[in-house]
């Protein structure tokens, strides 16, 4: 018997290069085309322009109809000083943030963090987070893993004609897969 369990071990040991490798190749198969994004340019949907008292501006840069939902990055040019989003919740994404210009209040769970130029913060999915902008003006990178519909959720946001109410922003990210569970973060 104990022969068989190892001849049975062996051979799904032996053949885990060969899955790996079939999962590789179809990877590379959904995501086969090259791109670039110019500096200044969105990708997808040109400059997505939010409006109201949280003014940014979005530029995708990788899309999740690039990557078959793998990921998605977008530029953040941040024009609301004191602003941000509410504490929220993303079930299925894991998120990172790199800010390239300017500075960035976060508040992860109940812990805060202040970013600026050059640094960057990881946050797990379904951790509660919530950031704002703490410069007269900032810059970010933000990277979504698996990509969600946060993209969409920009996009819905541009469309509208005047500032939603707590329980609209609410009601959008219940839409694009996202949760408010609390407050802006504001700033001391």
């Amino acid at each position: 018997m104990k022969r068989n369990a190892f001849i049975g071990s062996m051979a799904v040991i032996s053949s885990l290069p060969t899955l790996v490798f079939a999962k590789a190749a179809a990877l590379r198969g959904v995501i086969a085309k090259v791109f670039k994004t110019k500096a200044g340019e969105g990708r997808k949907h040109g400059h997505i322009q939010l409006k109201g008292v949280n003014a940014n501006v979005l530029d995708v840069k990788v899309s999740g109809s690039d990557t078959d939902g793998g990921f998605a990055i977008f530029e953040q040019t941040s024009l609301s000083q004191g602003r941000g989003t509410p504490l929220h919740v993303h079930p299925g994404q894991d998120e990172v943030f790199y800010v390239l210009e300017g500075a960035y209040e976060f508040l992860v769970d109940k812990e805060r963090f202040s970013l600026t130029a050059g640094e960057s913060i990881f946050l797990p999915r379904a951790v509660p987070h919530a950031w704002t902008q703490a410069s007269a003006k900032g810059k970010m990178l933000v990277t979504l893993q698996p990509a969600g519909k946060l993209e969409d959720f920009f996009v819905q946001m541009a469309a509208l004609t005047s500032d939603p109410s707590p329980q609209e922003i609410a009601k959008i990210f219940e839409q694009n897969e996202m949760k408010v569970v609390g407050p802006p973060l504001k700033l001391d």
